[in-house]
C-alpha cells in the first residue's frame, strides 16, 4: 500500500501542565514543555524522512496557527475530535479515510525515537494484512494501522486507557472481529524519568543520537538528574 495511505500524528500543544504529568512532576513543567516540543518536532522529521503523506491531529482545538507554525509550511493539521483518547483515535481514522485514503496509520508523539523504518514496516504490511499494531512496553500500543475497508471503530471503544491492558485489549477486539493482524516489534514510549534515562541510553535508534530531543537533552544535563523542581 503506498501513496493511498497516510500517516496520523495525535500530538498535544506544548504548554504547561497540559503535557507528561508524570514526567513534569519528576522534572518540572518548563523542561517537560520544552522536551515535548522537541518529541513533536523529531516525531515530524521522521515522518517527512519516511515519504508517506501525513496530517497532525493537534490538540487543544484552539492551537490550530500555534501547531502549523510548529509543524512547518505544508503539513496539514486538524483538531482532534473526541472525550478520549479512544474516540480521538477513531475520529483520526475517520478523517483520513474521508479524505480518499484507503489506509492509515496512527502514531502518537511519545515515542520520538521511533524509526521510519517501522512506520514504513507498517505501511507495507497493510497492503498484505487487516491491521497493524505495534506494542509498547508499558502494556500500550505506539502505533495502530487499517485498511479504510478493515477499519474497526469497536477497537477504541471501552478501553481502559493509561493502563498496562490497552495492547491486549485491543488485540483481543480485533482477533474477536477475525482480522488478520501483523503485530509489529515491541517499542517505548517516554511517560517518567525512566523511561526518558532509557531513551537516551537505549541505542535502539543510532540516528537518534543526533536528533533534537538529544540536543535539547545534552543542553540540559539537568533533565536527567531530575532537577527541574
Amino acid at each position: 500500500m503506498g501513496a493511498d495511505l497516510c500517516a496520523i500524528l495525535l500530538a498535544k500543544y506544548p504548554e504547561r501542565g497540559r503535557v507528561k504529568a508524570r514526567l513534569a512532576r519528576q522534572i518540572g513543567d518548563d523542561l517537560v514543555v520544552e522536551l515535548y516540543r522537541h518529541f513533536i518536532m523529531d516525531s515530524l522529521a521522521m515522518l517527512r524522512r519516511s515519504g508517506i503523506p501525513f496530517v497532525v491531529c493537534f490538540h487543544p482545538a484552539d492551537k490550530r496557527e500555534a501547531f502549523e507554525a510548529l509543524s512547518g509550511a505544508g503539513c496539514e493539521c486538524i483538531p482532534q475530535r473526541g472525550r478520549d483518547l479512544g474516540e480521538r483515535l477513531m475520529n483520526g481514522f475517520v478523517d483520513a479515510f474521508s479524505k480518499g485514503f484507503r489506509g492509515a496509520i496512527a502514531i502518537g508523539s511519545d515515542s520520538p525515537d521511533l524509526p521510519e523504518g517501522i512506520v514504513i514496516e507498517a505501511r507495507d504490511a497493510l497492503g498484505i494484512h487487516d491491521v497493524v499494531i505495534g506494542p509498547s512496553l508499558d502494556g500500550g500500543y505506539y502505533l495502530i494501522g487499517f485498511k479504510s475497508n478493515t477499519f474497526l471503530p469497536k477497537a477504541f471503544d471501552g478501553i481502559a486507557w493509561s493502563t498496562d491492558a490497552v495492547f491486549r485489549e485491543t488485540v483481543d477486539r480485533l482477533k474477536e472481529a477475525a482480522l488478520d493482524v501483523l503485530i509489529l516489534p515491541p517499542w517505548s514510549d517516554v511517560d517518567t524519568l525512566d523511561d526518558l534515562i532509557g531513551l537516551c541510553k537505549g541505542g535502539r535508534n543510532q540516528n537518534f543520537n543526533s536528533s533534537e530531543t538529544m540536543k535539547y537533552v545534552l543542553q540540559h544535563a539537568e533533565i536527567l538528574g531530575g532537577g527541574g523542581h
